[in-house]
């Protein structure tokens, strides 16, 4: 098969990013269509073919306003004459239409009108839909929040039409987790199959040692505003207890006023697989709290047997199962999660049982789970 991969950007490292990988080691020699290609933000895909447009002339730190851009630019991006093409999307990119779609809607020398577009869809555009609310709350400017928060209510309307126009384009749907399935049959009307990301498991299970950070709890991500570790600060605070912040992103520096002087919070920069299975290894338990449609840091901590605390709603109900591997929490506040952490520590988890619970989200399963639903829809 003659093979397109689509994202909707590639300007930093995340979980959609690490799908992106996979499929790629799947189908090396499919070109990789994006909006924006930043090598020194992600640099995993040195040598690929990489092909961006117009878009790439402007500065990746430009990429949340350019929704409406990145919009146009997929939807007239032509990609017929290839037999399948995979979007990794959580945003526009599925926009692309394939040759079966152009076809069907009476376009004419189409150059292949059986190509498909499976769409890996994390879950509809969260800026238009379940997160609007917090984004209009924060759309993370700063000094320029007002403004773009009146041009964003302004445009709302319009840019939810031109995402549900964009959302009928994909074939079929693949998503990440039951929670994103529901969104996606709720805002699109649109069926999707749930395929887990693919998780390094091995990378995290039995590390050769446990780094010695004491009794403290641990958090790694993308310090972005609607990742909340701002709870987890709070909430230990509230509870006196010590943790551990690996990663970097727009909000550290307010994230380090929020724990100042609390003697309470350690900040670590990004480390390496190994080195960060061995803090998870250490750590008495890692914590949660954003809504995410599924969320591969936590998997990674179970893989390395370190039991997590999770907000309850989102993709975390497909692999925390409270009281075995972690606890789920509710509401969504600094005192939820307080109140979580002291029900944890009452509670007493087998280590050694809870790398098994991350077990059926690695790597070996999602390639063989996307190559079984690839050969049913190009048969």
């Amino acid at each position: 098969m003659k093979v397109a991969l689509v994202c909707d950007w590639l300007t930093n490292v995340g979980g959609a990013e690490k799908v992106l990988l996979e499929l790629h080691h799947l189908y090396p020699e499919a070109p990789i269509y994006t909006s924006q290609y930043d090598e020194k933000g992600i640099d995993w895909f040195k040598g690929v073919d990489i092909r961006t447009g117009w878009l790439q002339k402007f500065p990746a730190g430009m990429r949340r306003v350019l929704g409406p851009f990145r919009q146009w630019y997929f939807s007239h991006l032509d990609l017929s004459e290839y037999d399948l093409i995979i979007s990794v999307t959580g945003a526009e990119a599925k926009a692309v239409k394939s040759g079966k779609r152009l076809h069907d809607k009476g376009k004419k020398n189409v150059k292949n009108p059986n190509g498909i577009h499976i769409s890996y869809c994390h879950v509809p555009t969260q800026y238009y839909w379940q997160m609007r609310d917090e984004y209009i709350k924060n759309p993370g400017f700063g000094l320029l929040n007002p403004l773009v928060r009146f041009f964003f209510k302004v445009l709302l309307v319009p840019l939810r039409r031109a995402d549900l126009k964009a959302a009928k384009n994909p074939d079929y749907y693949i998503t990440i987790s039951d929670y994103a399935k529901k969104q996606i049959k709720k805002h699109y009307k649109r069926e999707a199959k749930i395929i887990h990301p693919p998780v390094e498991i091995s990378d995290f299970k039995n590390p050769a040692k446990k780094a010695e950070i004491g009794d403290k709890f641990i958090t790694t991500s993308r310090q972005v505003n609607w990742k909340k570790i701002d709870l987890a600060i709070k909430a230990c605070m509230m509870t006196q207890r010590k943790l551990v912040i690996i990663g970097n992103g727009p909000e550290h520096k307010k994230l380090e006023r929020l724990a100042k002087d609390s003697g309470l919070v350690e900040f670590l920069p990004i480390m390496d697989k190994k080195k960060l299975a061995e803090y998870l290894a250490g750590a008495k338990g890692y914590l949660f709290p954003s809504l995410e449609p599924f969320g591969i840091a936590p998997v990674e901590a179970l893989a390395a047997g370190c039991p997590v605390i999770a907000f309850g709603v989102g993709g975390a109900n497909d692999y925390i199962i409270d009281g075995e591997n972690g606890v789920l929490f509710k509401p969504q506040s600094a005192k939820g999660l307080a109140e979580a952490i002291m029900r944890f520590e009452k509670m007493k988890f087998n280590r050694n049982k809870i790398p098994k619970t991350a077990d059926k989200f690695d790597i070996e399963r999602f390639d063989k789970e996307i190559k079984d639903f690839v050969d049913d829809k190009t048969k």
